[in-house]
């Protein structure tokens, strides 16, 4: 379902959330937030993401920042990350799926990036640290965490604020999750790592239990996209199952985050997920809906445009 501006505008007017819809900040501009990432700073949700933009200069990769307070009118800051290659890596250069933590002892933004060659060969995480949410991110250093390839990231914060990092390693046919050192900037260990040839991991804590989601090894091209649950981050996980209907392949999307809004009087989790146009990246959408999840149970329903109270947790749709 595309939307013209002027029929986006006027659904953002009536405070709602429309999948596949064109997503206009406080200017009337396509949010620019791809494989993003988010964390919430007392009352204000802070979006960051690829930032995709038409006339960006080619050989140049940018990060934007977005804020809202009810996850539906979003207003855009700045690019907080505007730069050349910054190790000479040869032609054409990655930098993918930003995801940004607050660290409260050292009071720095530490943002996370999938860091690469354009045939993939390196692997690396790039960290990038800022004073300010929207400030001036910095890169500080590539690495491999723990020595292993790292190529989609997602991250993860659990209910008492640990932060988790989530990484792909092709080499060895699954992904990690790895608790972050106390100041962030490395990962210090392995809290578990799932037996899965699966990217565009995605971790939320519902219940008494923890669910993780992934898509299948088919590049920019939608697929199935499939979740696991286990009692605790270190396992037992259980087999993969389908989120949506194959055929649909999770509605032309791919994931990047599950977002945990607790209200007085629900909890909800947002499946958040991009819906890639290769060939015109600038006007790729994003599919945003809220799951039907517990008890081992996991889904994504067919997306229709909604609302949601953050307050109250509460999710209303339209026909």
């Amino acid at each position: 379902m595309l939307m013209t501006g002027a029929l986006s505008l006027m659904l953002l007017k009536a405070d709602l959330i429309v999948p596949s819809g064109e997503w206009l900040d406080q200017l009337g501009k396509h949010v620019q937030a791809h494989g993003g990432g988010m964390i919430k700073l007392g009352r204000t949700y802070y979006w960051f993401g690829e930032d995709r933009s038409e006339d960006n200069v080619p050989d140049r990769r940018y990060v934007a920042c977005y804020s809202s307070t009810d996850l539906t009118h979003w207003k855009f800051h700045r690019q907080v990350v505007d730069t050349a290659n910054p190790e000479g890596v040869p032609g054409y250069w990655v930098l993918e799926r930003p995801k940004v933590f607050y660290n409260k002892k050292t009071r720095k933004f530490v943002m996370y990036m999938h860091y690469d060659d354009g045939r993939y060969r390196l692997a690396r995480v790039g960290v990038a640290v800022a004073d300010k949410v929207d400030g001036d991110y910095k890169l500080i250093k590539t690495f491999r965490p723990l020595n292993t390839e790292s190529r989609d990231i997602g991250q993860f914060i659990d209910d008492d604020g640990t932060a988790y990092l989530i990484w792909e390693d092709r080499a060895n046919h699954g992904f990690h999750i790895g608790k972050l050192s106390p100041d962030y900037m490395d990962v210090a260990e392995e809290t578990t790592f799932i037996k899965a040839p699966l990217e565009g991991g995605a971790v939320v804590h519902y219940g008494d239990k923890y669910y993780a989601i992934g898509s299948w090894l088919t590049g920019w091209d939608p697929n199935p996209n499939v979740f696991a649950c286990a009692p605790s981050l270190k396992g037992p996980w259980t087999e993969f199952k389908d989120i949506a209907p194959p055929a649909t392949k999770t509605y032309h999307s791919q994931s990047t985050m599950m977002l945990k809004v607790s209200g007085t009087k629900k909890t909800t989790v947002v499946f958040m997920a991009d819906q890639w146009k290769p060939k015109a990246q600038h006007d790729s959408r994003y599919l945003w809906m809220p799951l039907e999840i517990g008890d081992g149970k996991l889904w994504l329903p067919e997306p229709k445009p909604w609302k949601i109270d953050v307050k109250t947790g509460e999710v209303s749709y339209i026909k």
